[in-house]
């Protein structure tokens, strides 16, 4: 890590901090810059989750306050410069999203404007914060722990389609936490005693190209890692699992309302919402230190019993008790 002087650091944080009330003060519109690794076509039902946690705060986007979108549409090496140009517009706060290297840039971007993070992977883990309680710096947000469910998406999966002998887990290789995930799922399945595979997909033609690595290798069941890419070409891996018949678990519920079979994670539309209330918060003049970095409470499991007919397979009943949601 860059080292900073204590004082210039410091009077950053001052700084960043004063903007709000000082901006009130003068009558300016606060503006905030939402950074995010996918597309806007992909995430309308989260930004909308994201306006109205910030309109419980206090704050209509186009009324008391401005919001300058970042989209980097799947590519992550653009990140860095979408945040440096937010920085240089100086925003009020930057809120990150859509995964774990929309946060990264915008901490490698700045040390005093306050950022409000969301996205599923641990974040003291990783580096983003102190602690989840006292998050320390200029940065805090939501954390729901996305990516450290594969094992228990293996389990979930594995119960359904008990007698699979090869399972794999699609990753994007250009996330900052798929190396951990895969090794995760690897264990997971050997405690099942699976064989498993690992395939890569960081473009929407690699994915294509995954799954027909899948037939070859005669997989029989697939987990989803969570990232931005596969949440934005859902309907496209939705349409393949189907085309092959391979049983697959979804980090979120899209997937499953697209024709999925199943899914289980946390409700990321409501993780959205708290993003919206945190930044909030901070416009009022909250320090990102003073906010602790909120976790889910609950996770979801969800059941699309069209799709497990259709793909032979009868759910057992103490998987229908457990799910949160059955699509019919």
């Amino acid at each position: 890590m860059v080292g900073i002087g204590r004082r210039p650091f410091i009077a950053g944080l001052a700084a960043a901090a004063a903007w709000p009330l000082a901006a009130r003060a003068q009558g300016r519109k606060p503006v905030i810059g939402f950074l995010h690794s996918g597309s806007p076509e992909q995430n309308t039902k989260r930004l909308d989750a994201f306006r109205k946690g910030l309109h419980e705060a206090g704050f209509v986007e186009g009324q008391n306050v401005a919001i300058e979108y970042r989209w980097a549409v799947g590519q992550n090496d653009k990140l860095p410069a979408l945040a440096a140009d937010l920085v240089r517009r100086q925003v009020a706060a930057i809120v990150a999203t859509g995964g774990l290297s929309a946060s990264l840039a915008a901490k490698a971007a700045t040390a005093t404007i306050p950022i409000v993070f969301a996205n599923g992977a641990d974040p003291v883990k990783l580096g983003l914060v102190a602690s989840f309680n006292r998050p320390g710096g200029n940065i805090t947000g939501i954390s729901f722990l996305t990516a450290d469910l594969g094992a228990k998406r293996l389990g979930v999966i594995h119960e359904l389609a008990p007698t699979v002998a090869i399972g794999a887990i699609l990753i994007n290789p250009t996330n900052p936490v798929a190396e951990s995930v895969a090794r995760d799922a690897r264990e997971a399945a050997r405690s099942l005693g699976l064989q498993f595979h690992v395939l890569n997909a960081s473009t929407d033609q690699d994915i294509d190209s995954a799954f027909a690595g899948l037939i070859q290798q005669r997989i029989g069941l697939l987990l989803v890692m969570a990232d931005p890419l596969f949440l934005g070409g859902r309907l496209q891996l939705v349409a393949l699992a189907a085309r092959h018949a391979i049983p697959a678990i979804y980090f979120a519920r899209e997937f499953v309302a697209a024709g999925g079979l199943m899914s289980y994670g946390t409700n990321i539309g409501a993780a959205y919402r708290q993003a919206g209330q945190y930044t909030g918060k901070i416009l009022k003049g909250a320090k990102p230190a003073d906010l602790p970095v909120e976790q889910p409470t609950k996770f979801e499991l969800v059941i699309n019993l069209k799709t497990a007919k259709t793909l032979g397979l009868e759910v057992p009943h103490s998987l229908l008790t457990r799910a949160d949601e059955v699509i019919e």
